[in-house]
């Protein structure tokens, strides 16, 4: 490698190292040794040569995460990086397209998407029991099955203006006209 390059991959190698946290820091700590790192990179940004941008872009990027670096340091229990949430989405996704054949996401998944992946992600952290599903307040669950049926109806009336907008027309005018008319 020539020189700039060993110089810039030592700097965010060393950084990695430190954010790997090996040796179990405080997240005070963590922050002070990442500033001094950051810091000393700017001073010698000019010793990486054909890097010095690359560098430029990469201080301008871990300010941008600064507030949120350090808390998976402060809060027990909380992944360092968004990988497993990022592959409950990716596996959503895949569920979805291999379901309906699409290779982009099915119209089904604006209605109910927001419910498609939180019971994905429900479910592969504990198992859901026929218990469990049975609705607790069966009024309030005939009210959610009543709305959603409204938005479906909406959906389904966009389908059928979209396909053939006479016909579509024609249709509700001539349902209009029935309404109005005496029995």
């Amino acid at each position: 490698m020539w020189p700039d390059v060993q110089t810039a991959y030592g700097w965010v190698h060393q950084l990695a190292q430190v954010l790997a946290n090996d040796e179990r820091r405080s997240a005070d700590e963590l922050r002070q040794w990442v500033t001094v790192l950051l810091t000393e990179l700017a001073d010698q940004q000019t010793a990486a040569g054909s890097l010095a941008e690359a560098l430029t872009h990469f201080r301008k990027v871990t300010d941008s995460y600064w507030p949120g670096l350090f808390a998976c340091y402060t809060i027990p229990g909380l992944p360092r990086t968004n990988n497993d949430l990022e592959q409950f989405f990716g596996a959503a996704r895949y569920h979805e397209r291999r379901i309906s054949g699409r290779k982009v996401a099915a119209p089904g998944m604006v209605v109910r998407g927001a419910v498609r992946v939180v019971a994905a992600v429900a479910t592969r952290v504990q198992p859901v029991t026929t218990a469990q599903l049975r609705p607790l307040d069966l009024e309030a669950w005939r009210t959610l099955r009543r709305e959603l049926e409204q938005r479906h109806q909406a959906r389904r009336a966009q389908l059928r203006f979209r396909r053939d907008p006479a016909r579509y027309l024609a249709q509700t005018e001539e349902a209009l006209v029935k309404l109005t008319l005496p029995t």
